[in-house]
């Protein structure tokens, strides 16, 4: 009887993992766009995040399939007009004042991030820095935590620290694309290594779990920018979690509607740069 009522329980957590997951990748496609608004607890305001609710309005126009930010931020970015969009909640941080902005501690809890309405939560680790153990610890207490409440984690995965020379490098980037992995993480965000052929080893070898690239700085060029899109998809990659690139662009809702269509319609570059003008 304990087994069996273990069984339903479990079968009904899973049904509620797989209806929110589905509020942040795409069914058809199996991609996702994920625009970061989480960087105010770092940087403080910032150019793209004074308004957050119209932002958030500005890249749901542009079809992002979900919204990443601060437990804080949540009721300004709810607009109660416009297109849906789903929620990640981020449940680590540290500010750029901080001893060692590299450690993150945790700052929210998947309970609270569920009353707040969550579709998923994330993480953040720096694999590599001072404090790595700490943030791993507090990692698995995350994991356990979302897979008891059926809730998809996304673990943002960074070789980040003293001993990381290039954090693009694919040796270190495929310790922290497996460590994400190897903790339980449902969709792992990491950096692009540069070239399709070393990130599609690093995506092969986790291949029952999403990858997404990370958008990092704003970069110099927008054909640069889809470049990158297009080729981490080539290599197997499974969407963008793009900041910067997005809400300190020109026309955050035709970026947005560009990169979807690289995304989730199979796009080459030329063909989006055909199709939007980006002058």
């Amino acid at each position: 009887m304990i087994s069996l009522l273990l069984k339903k329980i479990g079968f009904i957590l899973n049904i509620g993992k797989n209806i929110r997951i589905e509020r942040i990748i795409d069914r058809k496609s199996k991609r996702t766009i994920i625009i970061p608004m989480d960087h105010g607890l770092t940087m403080g305001t910032i150019k793209g995040l004074e308004d957050v609710a119209a932002m958030v309005d500005k890249v749901a126009l542009g079809g992002a399939n979900a919204v990443l930010m601060h437990s804080g931020m949540v009721g300004a970015g709810h607009r109660k007009y416009g297109k849906d969009i789903g929620l990640i909640i981020h449940l680590s941080g540290a500010t750029s004042l901080a001893p060692d902005p590299n450690r993150k501690i945790l700052v929210c809890s998947v309970e609270r991030a569920l009353k707040m309405g969550a579709d998923g939560v994330s993480i953040h680790i720096n694999i590599g820095a001072d404090e790595e153990p700490e943030m791993l610890q507090d990692a698995s207490e995350i994991v356990e935590s979302s897979r008891e409440w059926g809730i998809p984690l996304i673990a943002m995965m960074y070789p980040r620290g003293k001993k990381i020379r290039d954090e693009n490098d694919p040796e270190v980037v495929n310790i922290a694309v497996r460590a994400g992995v190897e903790l339980g993480a449902d969709i792992v965000k990491t950096n692009y290594t540069g070239d399709i052929d070393s990130f599609k080893e690093i995506v092969k070898g986790v291949s029952h779990v999403p990858i997404i690239i990370a958008g990092g700085p704003k970069m110099d060029t927008i054909p640069e920018l889809f470049q990158m899109v297009y080729d981490s998809l080539q290599s197997g990659g499974a969407g963008v979690a793009f900041g910067r690139n997005i809400f300190q662009s020109k026309n955050p809702t035709n970026m947005v509607q560009a990169i979807s269509k690289i995304v989730h319609n199979n796009y080459t570059v030329e063909e989006v740069l055909k199709e939007y003008n980006f002058n």
